[in-house]
């Protein structure tokens, strides 16, 4: 059943995203609005687009919500990922779950740690560059396929 709910979710979030279903919902909108007057605007007139668009929305709230979860999830486990085969901090994983003051502190951190780095590379770039001639080819991609093994690492199950 939850597999069931998931791939209708999916589906249903990618088909609601796509321009015919807004231009579906435009008009049976414009189709309701036109009938107005044959209805002199009635009360059941009106109860009719109030019913139809508060259950649609009702219902695409848990459908999208479910879908976006799982997105959400991928994301988290694709950069998780990249975190363990990169030369990243550890202590990031996981940070999803901190309280709103915890991510904004650790945001200013990681901007501030940014800063400071942002200047220090430059710095070293810009003096290297100018102190030693650039490496051979052959030195260079034995130094990159060194770097890219290293990198490396298959995703463990747990």
């Amino acid at each position: 059943m939850k597999h069931l709910f998931a791939r209708f979710a999916s589906k249903t979030s990618e088909w609601a995203g796509k321009p015919v279903v807004f231009i579906l919902a435009l008009s049976v909108v414009v189709v309701w609005a036109v009938l107005g007057p044959f209805f002199d605007y009635s009360e059941t007139w009106q109860l009719i687009i109030n019913t139809g668009t508060t259950i649609i929305t009702f219902l695409m709230v848990f459908v999208l919500q479910n879908a976006q979860t799982r997105d959400t999830r991928a994301i988290q486990a694709k950069l998780n990922e990249i975190i363990l085969t990169s030369h990243a901090e550890n202590r990031f994983i996981g940070i999803e779950h901190l309280d709103e003051d915890e991510l904004k502190h650790l945001d200013r951190l990681v901007a501030k740690a940014a800063k400071g780095r942002g200047e220090t590379e430059a710095c070293r770039t810009t003096e290297a560059a100018q102190a030693t001639p650039p490496p051979k080819k052959a030195e260079a991609d034995k130094r990159s396929a060194k770097t890219s093994k290293q990198k490396q690492r298959p995703l463990e199950k747990s």
